[in-house]
């Protein structure tokens, strides 16, 4: 085995499987994505997901909308995202599992944590679907959540930005890169690597967030070989 980690949690925005489309599916992206994951598979790591659901439906542009309701249908959109990346990995090979917090029996397994861990002791994918199951809570938090309880060694964040900075990089020339903060500075400075509630679990937890790019996905191979890349939060 030639991975740094054992297990892994890797969260990838729904925005990314869009490509430069910025709605529904890029295909030739997410299959880039998924020969990078079978990669990873290959050297070793055993390997969840979370996807987001924005490339279709973000809950806090939905105007009047019932809360409750708008992130629902957002669950709904990770779900889509958690099928096209399951066919595309099992296309090439690659045994996958997605994994819903919303029972839908007909279209994919119902999470059950050993459940979870036995797919991974086996060399399956694990892609978990429909957020946290409750309104409110987001997808960085479901991957804090489900990194805890599948006891996952680290969360690889997979952005579009190769690190964690003191303002964003994309307004200020100057802005600052970190390469190793704290939980708690993430939190005290209030840095965008994850929102508070995702942020509080992983320190709480002792759980490690590599944050880096994904405009290159053999970044996610480099990571699970413990290369030096993006910001790591400890």
């Amino acid at each position: 085995m030639s991975s740094a980690y054992k297990r892994i949690l890797l969260k990838l925005s729904g925005e990314v499987l869009s490509g430069e489309k910025g709605h529904g599916f890029d295909f030739d992206i997410i299959g880039n994505v998924c020969e990078v994951i079978k990669s990873c598979v290959a050297e070793g790591a055993e390997i969840g997901v979370v996807v987001g659901g924005g490339n279709f439906w973000r809950g806090r542009s939905s105007g009047s909308m019932d809360r409750t309701r708008a992130d629902h249908i957002g669950m709904l959109a990770t779900v889509m995202n958690s099928l096209a990346l399951a066919d595309t990995l099992e296309q090439i090979g690659v045994p996958t599992r997605v994994m819903t917090s919303i029972e839908m029996r007909q279209i994919a397994e119902p999470f059950v944590r050993d459940e979870a861990i036995r797919h991974l002791e086996k060399g399956r994918v694990v892609i978990f679907g429909c957020g946290t199951g409750s309104p409110f809570f987001s997808t960085d938090t479901t991957a804090a959540l489900r990194a805890a309880e599948i006891k996952a060694d680290i969360i690889f964040k997979a952005t579009n930005v190769d690190g964690v900075y003191d303002k964003d990089p994309n307004k200020f020339a100057d802005a600052v890169k970190y390469d190793t903060l704290t939980h708690t500075e993430v939190l005290s400075k209030g840095l965008a690597v994850m929102d508070a509630t995702a942020a509080s679990l992983c320190r709480d937890n002792g759980i490690k967030i590599l944050v880096f790019n994904l405009s290159d996905p053999e970044n996610i191979l480099r990571a699970v070989k413990g290369e030096s890349i993006g910001t790591i939060v400890n």
